[in-house]
């Protein structure tokens, strides 16, 4: 037509003369159209960039009402469903079906909904009638993490569980972080963080923060504080940073003394760790190449305010550097890093992990306990002192396969928690010297009495002759159970213990205190009425803060070189002071006053009570684990003696707090005199045989009890 560099079109009968250019352009942006949502399944499954989220995965329901623009006025169709399936309607009647058809149905994955899709996204076989082709609308659901399309909802939960399983848990499509004005701020030990709202639901958030264990965030610096002193600069991990409270306080406290890396696997975890580090005015040392990001200092900076932040799984790390403190806090059992954990920790560093799986350590789930660290457990009054023995037990042979050994410093069961801090002592010899404390716990299940097997390979005839009751002479059947394997050896360094009291007064951690005093009360085996701040006597002492601490020269010597084997000469002398200090180890397991109370008579107060076995000669103390429990070597026959003579009746006009005399009682130690005489009907008798008459009224009174005596 005369017309160059253009083409005709014909539309609606007219000739439309359009730029050939123009034209280029449309067929060229024509061929790079992305595809439709309703396409989605055509996408490769293992594509890694960025996609728009299909429209079925929404935050909240109004987010969903939104795209079908409700109004009052005119009908709307669904935008989940096709016309053919679901017509227009009014709002009302959408809101209805948007509510129970979609958002009831939905499989919920960290904040977003998933609902269910009836459009026709994921091929069906078509049905062939006559010559029409029908395509089949199934109901179908999208992944919000990959771009796959699951009709069932159940599979489509094992779908999302396998995915988190392998670690994938970034979604693949484009999404908006919460704003910073969403945050909450956190202060604790003058350290702050920034948490999301629901910071104390692991499952819905990567930011988890557990107010309820400050308690262990101030143990563990205390025997971070404690180690700092003994050698500098230390460097320490937190290998499972979350939101990076705990190397926070670790760096803002203890300054130039530590070298602290906080490191977690989620990349979300990370970005937050950054922001708390600014937020504390501590600069940011990262070890992977960044080459916009200016607030991080470089490799060969020395700063006394820097963190390394790290983003790899926690073996990983565990495997490349060697640290001196590494601490453990998996959602769950920490069983699965503490080989890692164990391969490069340097000589005389201290492990610490803390495990909350408490339903399988506890003997809620026995099946768990054994899965997890091969042990047989039932429940017991010492439950908790079980549970800790375990741990100890699984880290103790998870050190041996590396060649060495331990030394626990600290083992406290809580609520919550159950941590663990050990010295590593690194060697063949201390490694078979720890192994050899691991052994099997006979357990009778009528009386609760406890005794570890003994030494050696040889099979007892009849292990019931190891237990201190006579319940198996007695009773019909099998009576005892055997536990294990457990750890053997002391739970407690008494003098470690003093010098993480010494830190938690200086940095002022009051909830850390009184269990301090309480766990050094019982690794001495004393009560607290004779705690003091002095250490037993010793040639060697060392006086921090007023303080003295025992402390031999060669001990300490060997804890100043940083990161060399000890010598021969060392060796022996730390396991010369070892066996002279397991002569006064606390005694295992501990006795609750309240399971082994008489019915029908008032015990004693707790605290007279363990006077009263003091003075029978036993040792004795208070326990952490539990608030009614008492540890002491008295074995139980004795114990209930003890109780059984120092309770009263509970009837009416009955005696005051004292000793009961009751015929064939056996005798414990020297008898302690009587708070006040026995009150007797028969007041008439003679004065030698006042005790004489007691002792039959109070037989006539009740009878059973006595009997069982």
């Amino acid at each position: 037509d005369g017309v160059v560099g253009s083409e005709k079109v014909k539309s609606n009968n007219l000739d439309v003369k359009v730029p050939k250019s123009e034209l280029e352009a449309k067929e060229k942006g024509m061929e790079e159209e992305p595809p439709r949502e309703s396409d989605s399944n055509i996408l490769d499954v293992s594509s890694d960039y960025p996609r728009d989220k299909h429209i079925s995965i929404q935050r909240r329901l109004a987010d969903l009402e939104k795209l079908a623009d409700l109004r009052e006025d005119e009908k709307k169709p669904c935008p989940l469903c096709p016309e053919e399936k679901f017509k227009a309607c009014y709002s009302h009647k959408l809101h209805r079906h948007l509510q129970n058809l979609h958002w009831k149905v939905s499989v919920e994955f960290e904040g977003y909904r998933m609902c269910i899709c009836h459009l026709s996204c994921r091929p069906v076989k078509p049905n062939l009638v006559g010559d029409q082709t029908f395509l089949k609308m199934g109901a179908h659901y999208h992944c919000i993490i990959c771009s796959a399309t699951i009709t069932r909802r159940t599979d489509m939960i094992g779908h999302i569980n396998r995915h988190v399983n392998k670690g994938e848990t970034e979604s693949r499509f484009i999404t908006v972080r919460a704003p910073k004005s969403s945050y909450e701020l956190v202060k604790e030990s003058a350290t702050d963080v920034q948490v999301l709202p629901n910071h104390s639901t692991p499952q819905k958030t990567d930011s988890y923060f557990n107010p309820k264990m400050k308690l262990n965030r101030q143990l563990i610096f205390c025997a971070l504080a404690v180690l700092a002193g003994e050698r500098k600069p230390i460097e320490c991990l937190d290998a499972f940073g979350a939101t990076g409270i705990m190397g926070l306080q670790w760096a803002k406290h203890l300054r130039s003394s530590v070298k602290v890396t906080i490191n977690d696997c989620n990349e979300n975890s990370v970005t937050m760790i950054k922001e708390n580090c600014h937020l504390n005015k501590m600069k940011v040392k990262l070890n992977i190449k960044e080459e916009d990001n200016d607030e991080t200092t470089g490799d060969g900076e020395e700063n006394t305010d820097t963190i390394e932040v790290t983003k790899m799984d926690a073996n990983v790390i565990l495997h490349l550097r060697s640290f001196d403190f590494i601490h453990l806090d998996p959602f769950g059992t920490s069983v699965n890093y503490l080989d890692s954990a164990f391969r490069n920790v340097r000589n005389l560093g201290i492990v610490s992990l803390t495990s909350t799986d408490i339903s399988s350590l506890y003997a809620k789930a026995q099946h768990i306990a054994l899965r997890h660290y091969g042990c047989n457990i039932v429940r017991t009054e010492y439950y908790k002192e079980l549970a800790a023995r375990i741990v100890i037990a699984a880290v103790t042979r998870a050190a041996a396969r590396c060649n060495k050994g331990i030394e626990v410093l600290l083992a406290v069961a809580l609520e919550h928690f159950v941590l663990v801090v050990v010295r590593v002592l690194r060697g063949p010899s201390p490694a078979d010297d720890s192994a050899k404390k691991i052994r099997y716990l006979i357990h009778c299940q009528w009386c609760e009495e406890r005794v570890f097997q003994k030494e050696g390979n040889m099979v007892e005839e009849n292990p019931y002759q190891q237990l201190p009751c006579d319940c198996h002479g007695s009773m019909p059947g099998k009576t005892a159970v055997v536990l294990g394997p457990l750890w053997s050896g002391a739970l407690f360094n008494s003098g470690f213990l003093r010098r993480m009291l010494l830190e938690a007064v200086q940095y002022g951690l009051d909830e850390a205190q009184p269990l301090l005093k309480t766990l050094v009360c019982e690794a001495e085996c004393t009560t607290l009425k004779h705690f003091s701040t002095h250490s037993p006597g010793d040639e060697n002492k060392q006086e921090e803060c007023g303080v003295y601490i025992k402390t031999p020269n060669t001990y300490a010597e060997s804890y100043l070189v940083h990161g060399k084997r000890k010598s021969e000469e060392v060796l022996r002398s730390t396991a010369k002071r070892q066996r002279a200090e397991h002569s006064a180890e606390h005694p295992p397991f501990y006795y609750n006053v309240h399971r082994h109370s008489i019915k029908g008579m008032n015990m004693p107060k707790l605290n007279k009570f363990l006077n009263y076995l003091s003075e029978a000669g036993y040792r004795v103390s208070r326990t952490h684990f539990d608030p009614m429990g008492v540890r002491t070597n008295a074995p139980l026959v004795q114990f209930k003696t003890v109780l059984m003579k120092y309770s009263t009746p509970t009837y009416v006009g009955g005696q005051a707090e004292g000793p009961v005399h009751l015929p064939g009682e056996v005798q414990v130690g020297e008898e302690v005199p009587a708070a006040a005489e026995i009150k007797v009907e028969e007041a008439e008798l003679a004065e030698d045989d006042k005790s004489g008459a007691a002792a039959a009224v109070f037989t006539q009174s009740y009878p059973t009890h006595c009997a069982a005596d």
